[in-house]
């Protein structure tokens, strides 16, 4: 359980705004990835952002091109989580590949507002912030495995190796 600092957005941000396009082709290193994490949208988000904040968006988060890069981004530079209304598709599996826990819970974004104060109870599935709980649905046992290894390569190499034993 760790709280955070509430990052929100609103509806359809896309991939070109959580990582700007025109660095797809030359930044490769996740760690400079993060310099650039929400920089159209925020450019106050990778000045301020904090280990275990909380990026917070309205529907359809995520959408535009399959860009790796975005999840890689928020999570480099330090968010715990995205919690959204909804989200494209891809991005959500990005994220899990990338190892960045993403949660769907209306009510949860709904209630909050830039700056507040939330908590991530992952192993509960229980959001908590401005004095409420929000509940929302367990992660997959390999969802779950996969974003405890650091993502989708992590998780790979693990299985691999065990099965060599």
């Amino acid at each position: 359980m760790k709280k955070g600092k509430v990052w929100k957005y609103g509806d359809d941000v896309n991939t070109d705004v959580i990582f700007p396009g025109k660095y797809t082709y030359t930044v490769s290193d996740p760690k400079e990835m993060a310099k650039y994490a929400l920089e159209d949208l925020d450019p106050n988000f990778v000045k301020e952002v904090k280990p275990g904040d909380v990026v917070v968006g309205g529907e359809n988060f995520g959408c535009g091109s399959s860009r790796e890069q975005a999840p890689i981004s928020i999570r480099e530079a330090g968010a715990q989580a995205i919690v959204a209304k909804s989200f494209a598709r891809i991005f959500f599996r990005n994220a899990i590949n990338a190892g960045l826990l993403v949660i769907t819970c209306k009510e949860a974004v709904d209630a909050v507002a830039m700056g507040d104060e939330m908590e991530i109870d992952r192993d509960n599935g229980i959001i908590r912030a401005k004095g409420k709980e929000f509940k929302y649905p367990a992660l997959a046992p390999q969802v779950a495995e996969i974003l405890d290894c650091g993502g989708l390569t992590e998780y790979t190499k693990k299985k691999i190796a065990a099965l060599n034993q």
